[in-house]
């Protein structure tokens, strides 16, 4: 079961829909992908946010090639971290596109073959907690295709957008939020579904909560990053695991969830 119980799962609800003017969220049922750019723009431009599970490369083709155009590749890939749910097609999609792949400094080490991550911790509890100690937690290699994000914060490709350093998860995560628009894309350090939980991650259960926790790091740091984006005061939440999360409910969620972890550690 494991790994290739959620590689299978992946494909089981994808599809894609427009969350904001310029943002389509790739739902991949065991995690979410982002496009990031206007697609009724004259000049195509956007980026790819995450690359979700190794057979998730057909569906992420097929979403681009529609909304894009076929001969139109991204400028660059994101990367807010570098877990295997997130980097599954990243190198099969820059060379397909031969375009550069960013990734936060910290975490270069785990997408160029240098430095492996933890071991998951299944004593969480819940059912893909049970599974995560098979999950891949070795690190895959970019190469000469990777590069550090730019310090200013800016992402390349895609003006109006900033890279926000988001730690706890990994090292190097990060998040993305557009100022104007108020359009946070989380990464893990936010979800709107429980993902310890099997169940949950399958029907997308709407529960506020921080990162997967048989795969986090630090939560002192988590904490810290939750804060920052609460101060951001986001008016959409876009994460990595779950539906996005809107409106009123967005600072009430996020309260929440500082209570919560506050209380735990």
């Amino acid at each position: 079961m494991s790994n290739r119980l959620l590689e299978r799962l992946s494909l089981v609800t994808t599809n894609a829909e427009h969350v904001t003017h310029e943002v389509i969220l790739l739902n991949l049922t065991v995690v979410n992908a982002f496009l990031v750019g206007d697609p009724f723009a004259d000049s195509k431009d956007f980026i790819l946010v995450d690359t979700g599970m190794e057979n998730s490369f057909n569906f992420i083709l097929e979403v681009v090639n529609k909304h894009y155009g076929k001969d139109i590749r991204p400028r660059c890939i994101v990367l807010t971290h570098g877990h295997f749910d997130h980097v599954g097609s990243v190198i099969k999609l820059a060379e397909y596109w031969d375009v550069p792949v960013y990734v936060h400094e910290l975490e270069l080490p785990y997408v160029t073959g240098r430095k492996d991550y933890p071991l998951a911790d299944p004593r969480i509890g819940g059912k893909v907690a049970e599974m995560s100690p098979s999950f891949p937690h070795t690190s895959i290699d970019l190469g000469e295709r990777v590069f550090a994000l730019p310090q200013d914060g800016k992402i390349p490709g895609i003006p109006g957008w900033r890279w926000i350093h988001t730690p706890g998860h990994t090292e190097g995560h990060i998040s993305l939020f557009h100022d104007l628009d108020r359009v946070l894309i989380a990464g893990d350090v936010i979800s709107t579904t429980k993902q310890e939980s099997l169940m949950a991650v399958l029907t997308r259960k709407q529960e506020i909560s921080g990162p997967p926790a048989y795969l986090t790091e630090d939560w002192n740091k988590v904490l810290s990053s939750i804060k920052h984006l609460q101060s951001l005061d986001p008016a959409i939440i876009l994460p990595s695991h779950g539906k996005p999360l809107r409106g009123l409910k967005v600072k009430e969620h996020l309260d929440m969830l500082v209570s919560k972890i506050e209380k735990m550690l």
